[in-house]
């Protein structure tokens, strides 16, 4: 069997790949067939026909994101598997980062350095801010990426004239339940760059090209940084997940061809709020949860107040994930995970329509978001008003 990879110690992984600019893909002809067990335990996954890591003997082997973008899988094309190859590297560097133990002083603005009189620019940076900044040099490395709009920074980067594409994300999404070692992630779309734009200035064209509707993503996803690091995206043609194995820094395809259940037995959202919720939204949940709607079964709660990781599960089991008042964000958060629900076969909604079907209008749109099994999201839209209006603001 024989392996694409890129060229990088492992062993080093606070170096950055060089020369990922012009990376090509090279063919290691003397590699043995690689054998990676000890991070699945043991599990074996055959790869699918015309995959180059099952060898002549019918024995399975495991295929990296890089092989599956390349001309034996998705055949993507160089320039995004040069620009997967950067996110990939960012999202290691993040998860070491939230596992690390010394990410305490991180997570949140440390307020006895002010206390202490020191200069504003010696303050520990927020966690969020942090990722944020591996990714924008990541990106900016990579040289394929004209513009990144994050849902840190008030305005989009642009950041080369020539970059064939446009990155929208959420660099750390649930980053305050860091402390307490709860699952978080990265968000992100990607489009391609808007060439009619290309006369205009730089900041005019940095916002318009961030504004593309979700129909118009190529590719997105999340990182999901738990007890395992999987990274789950989708080129238009299915949603796949791939965990890293801590031993080589690959990740390696675990979750081919993700469909999720049209029905699921599980809702996602902070019940706390439901005295706030309007009367359509009450309904269905009393309704779902005593087995008196489509479904028979009654379905259960699970909450972990951190979108990815609310996701991630929904993805894998069915039922719904929500946030019902104006709180998510359309470009960084609620279209890319929707092109992730669409391909995957469930839904994605704002309670009344499709969201990828909505031409944003500012960077930081806010709006309500229902993720889930297709049959579960139609079922909630059927009863009208579940979008929260009253927002009394909360502490927690």
């Amino acid at each position: 069997m024989y392996s694409a990879t890129v060229i990088s110690n492992p062993n080093k992984p606070n170096i950055f790949p060089p020369n990922l600019h012009n990376f090509q893909p090279r063919l290691n002809l003397c590699a043995q067939p690689i054998e990676r067990m000890a991070f699945l335990g043991g599990l074996r996954l055959k790869i699918s026909a015309g995959a180059t890591a099952a060898d002549s003997d019918g024995g399975a082997g495991f295929q990296t994101l890089t092989e599956y973008m390349g001309k034996g899988g998705e055949n993507v094309g160089d320039e995004l598997v040069v620009l997967y190859s950067h996110l990939e590297y960012a999202c290691r560097k993040i998860a070491a980062l939230v596992a690390s133990p010394f990410n305490s002083g991180l997570a949140k603005t440390s307020s006895s350095a002010a206390a202490a009189g020191s200069d504003e620019r010696d303050k520990p940076k927020p966690l969020d801010i942090v990722a944020n900044d591996i990714i924008l040099s990541s990106l900016k490395n990579s040289g394929k990426v004209c513009v990144m709009a994050s849902e840190e920074d008030d305005a989009p980067v642009w950041l080369a004239d020539d970059g064939p594409f446009v990155v929208v994300l959420d660099p750390l999404d649930g980053s305050r339940n860091i402390d307490a070692s709860i699952p978080t992630g990265t968000i992100f779309g990607i489009y391609k760059r808007l060439m009619e734009l290309d006369h205009l200035p730089s900041e005019e064209k940095a916002t318009l090209n961030s504004l593309q509707s979700g129909t118009k993503l190529i590719a997105s996803g999340y990182v999901l940084y738990s007890s395992a690091t999987i990274l789950c995206t989708s080129f238009g043609s299915g949603t796949h997940a791939f965990t890293l194995d801590r031993s080589t820094g690959d990740f390696i395809l675990t979750h081919p061809n993700i469909k999720i259940p049209p029905r699921g037995q599980i809702y996602s959202v902070n019940d706390a709020r439901y005295f706030d919720w309007p009367e359509g939204l009450r309904k269905y949940i009393d309704t779902v949860r005593q087995g008196k709607g489509e479904n028979p079964k009654k379905y259960s709660a699970r909450y972990i107040c951190s979108l990815v990781a609310d996701f991630h599960r929904t993805l894998l089991y069915g039922g719904t994930a929500m946030n019902p008042r104006d709180h998510l964000r359309l470009v960084y958060e609620a279209n890319p995970l929707s092109f992730l629900a669409e391909q995957a076969g469930g839904k994605g909604s704002d309670g009344k329509v499709r969201i990828l079907s909505l031409q944003p209008v500012k960077l930081h749109q806010r709006l309500p978001l229902f993720l889930g099994s297709s049959k579960d999201i139609e079922e909630l839209e059927s009863y009208e008003d579940v979008q929260q209006k009253v927002n009394p603001g909360y502490d927690v």
